[in-house]
């Protein structure tokens, strides 16, 4: 197993981190106890000793599986990682009694890494308002934590802002070799770098998007190995990079974890000709994209409150990768329906500001059409069903 130091923690993680929020599941939709314990057993057994977990994962399952699957391995062996979920602490004697609540549901007097989850600005402000964080630094000097850190979903200038705000121990971002501009990317690497921060990368496969794609769109990858699987690719692009630490990944199976532990068990940094191939591939995946959005937000706001860049980012993403599984949950729960392209009258002020020359107001009544179809399939009764399922989300 590969390993790298965390020099400014004094601590060495193994490259391949055990995210919990995808174990294999039962017909009721319950984790399947047996093999996800089996699949801890033979990770631990490999050398595996960063596990990722979090209040919410598998409706709170996770870390009350966790909690009872680690009481056999002495506590020193393994380094265990849950977070607050911000989105659910309202005031600051919430954020004590979810944290005290998750100790109780792990079954240890201590977490290792203790992350703010999912933090955007706005979200990490109002931590600050309430006194989370110095609330977290109480808890380090208790030794109930030992690293204070955060996990990030918002655009570059919110993840400068935050890691410039304070001295972390460690953070956690979203990086793949799809996803270098996304959210703090390439450059919230850097930054990571610059400032001596420790990187845990969190989906390096995108989800399963760049594990399950078509043989057509991999055909780079088979052409240069024939036996390497395209999560292999995917991990060894981000283990490449030298200052990130861990790798999250979240598996499902015990297919997926040995295939996993051969990736890191040596670790083989991608040669030149292979980072070439990565790209040939990563190019290939883009040209499946549905319209040239860049982004730039010029066609905002719409007087309608359409979000029209996050509609054709998710219309593009599917078009790239055909995950299914990402669409329902950023089209059927995430996106507010408000925000949906089906709300445009058609002004054409967006049309006017678009330096790309994009035909907004089609492209609108097309997503609509496809991803409604591809994530409800026409059914108004499932369709109903999933806006009373967002409503609870929200």
């Amino acid at each position: 197993m590969e390993y790298r130091k965390m020099e400014k923690l004094g601590i060495e993680t193994s490259l391949l981190g055990f995210g919990c929020m995808r174990f294999p599941l039962t017909g009721t939709g319950k984790i399947s106890v047996a093999r996800a314990e089996k699949m801890i057993d033979v990770a631990m057994q490999a050398g595996v000793n960063y596990y990722d977990t979090a209040f919410p994962y598998h409706d709170g399952e996770s870390e009350i599986f966790m909690g009872k699957v680690l009481q056999k391995y002495e506590r020193s062996s393994f380094f265990l990682a849950t977070k607050l979920p911000c989105w659910s602490v309202q005031t600051l004697s919430d954020a004590k009694k979810i944290f005290e609540y998750q100790l109780e549901r792990l079954q240890v007097a201590y977490v290792d890494f203790y992350l703010l989850h999912a933090l955007n600005k706005k979200s990490f402000e109002h931590m600050c308002e309430l006194g989370v964080l110095e609330y977290c630094e109480e808890l380090q000097k208790e030794g109930k934590i030992k690293y204070f850190g955060f996990s990030f979903h918002d655009e570059f200038e919110a993840f400068e802002y935050i890691i410039k705000y304070r001295k972390w121990d460690f953070c956690q971002i979203q990086l793949n070799y799809m996803d270098t501009e996304e959210q703090a990317g390439i450059n919230g690497y850097k930054l990571a770098e610059e400032m001596n921060i420790p990187l845990v990368v969190m989906e390096p496969v995108k989800g399963g998007s760049l594990a399950n794609m078509e043989d057509n769109v991999g055909a780079y990858f088979k052409e240069y190995s024939k036996n390497a699987s395209y999560a292999s690719w995917a991990l060894r692009w981000v283990g490449s990079l030298p200052y990130v630490k861990v790798i999250l990944s979240g598996m499902s199976n015990m297919e997926q974890v040995h295939d996993n532990l051969n990736t890191c068990s040596p670790f083989v940094p991608l040669s030149p000709t292979e980072q070439i191939t990565v790209l040939k591939t990563s190019n290939e995946i883009r040209k499946r994209v549905k319209n040239n959005c860049t982004n730039c937000k010029y066609c905002m706001p719409c007087p309608k409150g359409v979000n029209i860049p996050m509609n054709f980012k998710i219309w593009n993403e599917y078009g790239m990768c055909n995950n299914l599984g990402a669409l329902k949950w950023q089209w059927g729960a995430e996106m507010e329906d408000a925000a949906k392209a089906k709300n445009c009258v058609e002004c054409g002020l967006c049309e006017k500001a678009c330096p790309q020359s994009i035909p907004i107001r089609e492209n609108l009544k097309q997503l609509q059409k496809e991803l409604d179809k591809a994530v409800f399939g026409g059914n108004e009764i499932e369709k109903n069903s999933t806006s009373e399922v967002e409503k609870e989300l929200k």
